[in-house]
């Protein structure tokens, strides 16, 4: 008898919403935690068997899990979940066929609009790239020691339903930052969830993956597309220098690269559903309005 497939995500958020979409009409049983109780209802109602983790001082039980999908976001420390759960994950290394592991492509830090692909020495300028780049080498240590089928994925900026700029365009507030040279790399989550689907569908221990599109773009350049979608003039063109803006999102213009995302396509024979940001705006907006009519 066929033992039936269960994912278990850490830190069940946007991205690995999007992948159970996909594995839960295929038959598959999917655990995911969140910190709080008051999320517990929406997403048991997406079909996932919701758990509050950490919180309560328990913990995961992975009997039975084939696959583990990891998103939260580390720390000073390094990841959260190794740090809290790692006997566990241990233990359960032996029916793991895939763990997954989300990552960024803030760990190549700033390559003034270069390309950079997997193979590209991590250099990461924010702190939260340092993260993220500890929490690699943590898990890629475990890995190395005990055997664990892990692959890293490295996303770029993800946008995609209620994660789009028409609120803002709408709203006029979006305002088009200008950074001569800057250029960003990014990825609509459903893409996300169909290179998460094909790397369980054809598992490779170790590979490590750049999720992104085919199309590093100016961030302004998304922007006015956003405007011209919805028929409503240009938001105003503001000097990256004067703007004022959060030291969050100032941060981000802190690293301009191209990155590669051949090996998505070349290994795991991917076909992006929407390869640029035009072709993912667009569907946004046939999105909205469908739900809106």
């Amino acid at each position: 008898m066929m033992t039936q497939s269960h994912l278990f995500s850490f830190g069940h958020g946007y991205s690995a919403r999007a992948l159970a979409k996909i594995l839960l009409p295929q038959g598959w049983q999917v655990t995911g935690t969140t910190r709080s109780a008051d999320k517990l209802d929406a997403l048991a109602a997406t079909g996932i068997q919701p758990l509050v983790w950490p919180g309560d001082g328990s913990l995961p039980d992975l009997a039975g899990v084939t696959h583990l999908l990891i998103s939260a976001a580390p720390d000073e420390t390094g990841d959260p979940v190794l740090n809290s759960a790692r006997g566990q994950i241990e233990q359960a290394a032996g029916h793991l066929c895939w763990v997954g592991y989300l990552s960024t492509t803030g760990v190549y830090g700033d390559h003034g609009g270069g390309w950079v692909d997997e193979s590209t020495p991590l250099t990461p300028s924010t702190t939260r790239g340092a993260h993220r780049v500890l929490a690699e080498s943590q898990w890629q240590e475990m890995a190395a020691d005990i055997g664990l089928p892990l692959h890293i994925f490295r996303l770029a900026g993800i946008y995609g339903p209620g994660r789009g700029p028409f609120a803002k365009v709408r709203a006029g507030t979006a305002r088009r930052i200008i950074k001569p040279g800057q250029v960003f790399s990014r990825i609509h989550v459903d893409d996300i969830a169909r290179v998460l689907a094909a790397s369980i569908a054809q598992p490779d221990p170790g590979a490590i993956y750049n999720v992104c599109d085919d199309d590093p773009a100016p961030p302004q350049d998304v922007i006015a597309h956003a405007a011209e979608l919805l028929g409503l003039p240009l938001p105003e063109r503001v000097n990256f220098e004067t703007a004022e803006m959060s030291p969050m999102a100032r941060s981000f213009y802190a690293e301009s690269k191209r990155v590669s995302n051949r090996r998505i396509h070349d290994d795991l024979n991917v076909t992006l559903k929407y390869p640029d940001y035009r072709s993912g705006l667009a569907a946004l907006l046939r999105d909205e309005d469908a739900m809106s009519g």
